[in-house]
């Protein structure tokens, strides 16, 4: 049986039983090592499984930096604009740092990215793209991102061939484990029906859906589909996609997602994930980010003091809902210097296996690892990890 298969019979039998009981809070994880699919990063439970994601666009990665991200993670996303001015373009400048995180650690999975939805520049391949690709009103006026930059139109089915070949393309010139995709929530979500009508807006989702599947099937199934992504309840459509092998969180209280409602909705959203045989990537926050103009004038080292000292809800948060496949993401950015590629002491501490599932009372939940003991409560956001010393 295919893993297709599998995994929507998964999703109905997973739909079933929140059927009959109404409740996310499963007794015992879901996903266990042995049973993740192949197309799920390297996971192990020694440490905190940690995803980083950044790009460095003006100066090309140091050796010291990929030392870093080959001792730190096996799990690594290289942005948009990423060594575009040291090398000429994103897609060479993620080779070439893919190349260099590969040969200190063939275990590492490092994805490429591309916008699904905003042409970001910096990118050879659109030396090839066409005007006609470009998303428009009703009105024929371009639609654009707030940044200004415009809008692809997925459904165009020559933009979605070039796409997904742009994609494919990117991980046969470089060791390559998949594709980040991000902005699906851009597409998704009602503004767009606003900007171009209804039905256009239905058409670019309905795209967008063939566009990720396309890029799998083309990619193969070895390789790692990476979506960006869900917010509380919202966008939890995308865990039916067809292609898609895991979800980011990235607003994981932050922006607009602060509440102890939210964030429960997030934390069930890994399990309902995994339930559908997927995995999530849980992007954390120090309580500030890069869009803060004044934080953004305090020199790096206190930025970075600080996002150490407020680690531990999100860490706790995430060690919570963890389920096999789960990543951790922390910093307040993504780029080299917003503290992705900084050591934080929790980060490298043993943790061990889950010894069960969290136990949930209400907003509150507490679960023990081999090597930590882990509680929190979200009605005041109250967290705390107790790290066992052998």
């Amino acid at each position: 049986m295919s893993f297709g298969k599998i995994a929507l019979m998964m999703g109905l039998l997973s739909s079933l039983l929140l059927t009959c009981s109404g409740d996310l809070n499963a007794t015992e994880p879901v996903l266990d090592a042995s049973a993740k699919p192949s197309a799920f990063p390297d996971f192990s439970w020694d440490r905190v499984p940690l995803n980083i994601h950044f790009g460095k666009r003006t100066v090309d990665v140091t050796d010291g930096e990929i030392e870093f991200l080959a001792s730190h993670s096996r799990f690594i996303v290289l942005e948009k604009s990423h060594g575009a001015r040291v090398h000429g373009s994103t897609e060479a400048g993620i080779a070439d740092t893919a190349r260099r995180i590969v040969a200190r650690n063939p275990d590492a999975k490092v994805l490429f990215y591309l916008n699904a939805m905003i042409n970001w520049p910096g990118y050879e391949a659109f030396d090839s793209y066409r005007p006609e690709w470009t998303l428009r009103n009703a009105a024929g006026e371009t639609v654009k991102h707030n940044s200004g930059v415009s809008r692809p139109d997925p459904s165009n089915a020559e933009f979605r061939e070039w796409w997904s070949d742009v994609v494919v393309q990117a991980n046969r010139n470089a060791p390559l484990a998949g594709v980040f995709i991000d902005a699906l929530p851009q597409a998704i979500a009602p503004a767009m029906a606003k900007q171009v009508g209804d039905v256009k807006a239905r058409a670019v989702v309905e795209g967008l859906r063939e566009m990720i599947a396309m890029t799998k099937r083309k990619l193969g199934p070895e390789s790692i589909v990476l979506v960006n992504g869900l917010r509380a309840t919202d966008y939890r459509e995308i865990l039916d996609w067809e292609g898609i092998d895991g979800v980011m969180v990235e607003h994981f209280d932050a922006f607009r997602s602060t509440s102890a409602e939210d964030i429960k909705a997030d934390l069930d959203s890994i399990e309902l994930a995994a339930e559908k045989g997927k995995f999530v990537v849980i992007k954390g926050w120090p309580g500030f980010n890069w869009l803060d103009r004044e934080m953004m004038k305090r020199p790096h080292a206190e930025l970075l003091e600080l996002a150490r000292q407020r680690i531990t809800f999100p860490l706790a948060c995430f060690l919570i809902g963890a389920q096999s496949g789960t990543h951790f993401c922390y910093s307040w950015g993504y780029t080299n210097t917003d503290g992705m590629l900084d050591s934080y002491s929790e980060l490298e501490r043993p943790l061990g296996p889950p010894k069960s599932a969290a136990q949930w009372n209400g907003m509150t939940a507490t679960r023990d690892f081999e090597h930590a003991s882990v509680s929190i409560d979200l009605s005041n956001q109250n967290a705390h990890i107790q790290w066992h010393v052998d």
